[in-house]
């Protein structure tokens, strides 16, 4: 313990006095990357890439999500409302963001293409009421829309995922390049000074620091946008439901 204090203070009074001027190689971040070798760079500036996509996702899908939720419950508010459905259909142009809007399409196409094809089957009562040839093709037509939807709301998702997972190890091969540096120059100089290990090592570091500057946002917004994505999934389960439910009640 005595000897290991007494090497630090030898060390220490070995060190230049600070004039007032810090060397920017032991305080500046960015100077260390500037003089990091080549494979470290290469390193930085592939998880620089993945941290600007991630970003660039993560803004894009969070203003998505903020417009679909808002315009979803606007679509609800009036669709609750309507007493028809060619109402809905009249401002659906208007809340396009919404997912519901592309469920309540599908289903509204396919609701009029069976009713009107059942009005030309009965030309000799006009005043019959239309009904449905199958509730089950209703059925098929919203959940073929929920599927795009949820499509939809998952693209580009999954490369926060990919992000997560291989950015770390993308960041150990930087931490372990600047060890093998480091050994390399204990070896071409035949000394352990820190002198001469501590570029390698920072080096290490700032891979390391890089890797789980990548990942650790993308894994938290990863979670965050899948579990708004399934909200999104039992709210249109709720509203095919609800339609299905309109359209038995009224057309069969």
């Amino acid at each position: 313990m005595l000897r290991a204090l007494g090497a630090l203070l030898a060390l220490g009074q070995a060190l230049p006095v600070d004039s007032g001027q810090t060397t920017p190689a032991a305080t500046d971040i960015l100077s260390l990357i500037i003089h990091a070798g080549w494979a470290v760079r290469i390193v930085l500036f592939i998880l620089l890439l993945f941290s600007a996509v991630s970003w660039g996702i993560i803004i894009y899908k969070q203003r998505q999500f903020r417009h679909a939720s808002r315009q979803s419950a606007q679509f609800l508010d009036v669709f609750r409302r309507s007493s028809r459905f060619s109402e809905v259909h009249s401002v659906c142009g208007n809340l396009g963001a919404s997912p519901l809007v592309g469920i309540f399409q599908a289903g509204y196409t396919e609701l009029n293409a069976q009713l009107r094809g059942a009005g030309e089957n009965k030309p000799a009562a006009p005043a019959a009421r239309p009904t449905l040839k199958s509730l089950e093709a209703v059925d098929r037509a919203l959940l073929r829309a929920a599927t795009t939807e949820v499509a939809k709301l998952e693209h580009r998702v999954s490369l926060l995922a990919t992000t997560a997972s291989i950015t770390p190890y993308i960041g150990l091969f930087g931490t372990v390049w600047g060890i093998m540096t480091s050994f390399q120059g204990i070896a071409g100089e035949g000394s352990s000074s820190l002198a001469v290990v501590a570029p390698g090592i920072a080096e290490a570091l700032v891979a390391t620091a890089a890797g789980l500057f990548a990942a650790i946002p993308a894994v938290f917004f990863y979670n965050d946008l899948t579990s708004r994505v399934k909200a999104f999934v039992g709210t249109m389960e709720d509203f095919s439901m609800e339609f299905l439910n309109i359209a038995e009640r009224n057309f069969t």
